[in-house]
C-alpha cells in the first residue's frame, strides 16, 4: 500500500464498538446495543437492506455522532477525537459521487490535496502508484464519466487509500457490479486487507463468504451472529434438507417447514428448509452454506420474510 502521511494510531489496530445505539430524530431506532470486536483483516458485516448497515458506518466513519456507546480504534476514541480518526481512515460510502467531466488522474490529485498531501512530486508519484494499484492507471487521463461502475468502484478505493489508513470501511461495494468487476475487485479488497482492517458492509453474501474470515449479521438494528463464515456454516451440519416442489406448494411447505429460502430452477422451485432430524416427505439432505446461516439468522421464523434466492 502507498504510503502519503505517517498515521498516528499506537498499538495493536482493533476497532472496538460497544454498546452503539442511534435513534433518528423521526424515532426511528437504526442501531441496538451493538458491540464488535473487529480485528486485522478483512470483517464483514452482513446484512439485509435497512438492517442498520450504513448507519453502523457512518458512526465509525465520524459521519454522525451516535444516540449511545462508544467506538475505539487503536488509542484512539472516536467519538471523543474524531477528527484523529480521519487521518487514519479510508472510506468507501455506499455512493460515491465524483465529478464526472474530470479525468481520474486529476480528481485523485485533488482528493489528494485535500487529505494533506502537498509535496508535488509526492503527490504525482503517489496518485501514479494508487491508479496502478487499482488498475486504472492505462485509463488515468479519461473522465470519470466514461468509467464502468466497477472502474469507478476502483477509484473509490484508490481516493480511500490515500494517507496509509489503517481502517477501511467498504459500504455496498459490489452492488450493481458484473461478476467480472466483482471478482477484480474481490482481489483488490483481498490484497488491502493483508495488512489493515478493512470493514465491507454488505446484502451479498458470496462477498462475505469469498473475502471474509470473520464476519457478523446484522438485521433490524442489532447484531444476531458473529464469527468465522467456516464456524457458523458447520453448525447447520446435518440440519439442512431440500426438496424440489411446484411455486403453488411453498405456502403449505411455509407453515409445515422452517423454510429458510426458495429458488426457481428449471420451471420448479427448489426449497431448503432447517430441521434438526430428517423430514422425510421426500427431502434430501444437502450441505449448509452461508447463505443458509443467513437466512436462518434474518429471516427464519417470520412467515412474511421468507428469503427468495
Amino acid at each position: 500500500m502507498p504510503v502519503a502521511q505517517k498515521n498516528n494510531v499506537k498499538g495493536a489496530f482493533m476497532l472496538e464498538i460497544s454498546n452503539l445505539t442511534h435513534v433518528y430524530p423521526n424515532g426511528v431506532r437504526a442501531l441496538n446495543n451493538v458491540s464488535l470486536s473487529v480485528p486485522k483483516g478483512m470483517f464483514g458485516l452482513l446484512g439485509p437492506n435497512g438492517a442498520g448497515k450504513s448507519s453502523l458506518m457512518r458512526c465509525l466513519a465520524a459521519l454522525q455522532v451516535p444516540s449511545k456507546g462508544g467506538i475505539q480504534f487503536g488509542d484512539i476514541d472516536v467519538l471523543q477525537d474524531p477528527s484523529r480518526l480521519r487521518q487514519s481512515l479510508g472510506y468507501l460510502p455506499q455512493d460515491f459521487g465524483v465529478y464526472p467531466r474530470v479525468s481520474a488522474q486529476a480528481m485523485l490529485d485533488h482528493i489528494a490535496i485535500l487529505k494533506g498531501v502537498t509535496n508535488n512530486r509526492e503527490r504525482k508519484e503517489l496518485v501514479a502508484e494508487l491508479l496502478r494499484q487499482v488498475n486504472l492507471y492505462e485509463v488515468r487521463k479519461k473522465s470519470l464519466a466514461g468509467y464502468s461502475g466497477g472502474m469507478r468502484q476502483r477509484f473509490g478505493v484508490a481516493q480511500a487509500l490515500i494517507g496509509n489508513p489503517q481502517l477501511i470501511i467498504v459500504d455496498e461495494p459490489t452492488a450493481g457490479l458484473d461478476p467480472q468487476e466483482r471478482n477484480r475487485f474481490h482481489n483488490l479488497l483481498s490484497e488491502i486487507g493483508e495488512n489493515v482492517v478493512v470493514l465491507l458492509s454488505t446484502h451479498i453474501v458470496s462477498d462475505v463468504a469469498d473475502l471474509c474470515p470473520n464476519m457478523a449479521i446484522i438485521a433490524a438494528g442489532s447484531i444476531v451472529s458473529r464469527g468465522a463464515p467456516a464456524d457458523l456454516v458447520a453448525q447447520l451440519a446435518g440440519r439442512i434438507w431440500q426438496k424440489s416442489i411446484p411455486k403453488s406448494e411453498i405456502e403449505a411447505y411455509q407453515a409445515k417447514y422452517n423454510l429458510l429460502s426458495a429458488r426457481l430452477m428449471t420451471g420448479r422451485t427448489v426449497i431448503r428448509i432447517y430441521s434438526e432430524n430428517d423430514p422425510g416427505d421426500g427431502f434430501e439432505g444437502v450441505d449448509a452454506d452461508l447463505e443458509d446461516v443467513y437466512f436462518r439468522k434474518v429471516f427464519s421464523g417470520d412467515s412474511e420474510k421468507v428469503a427468495a434466492a
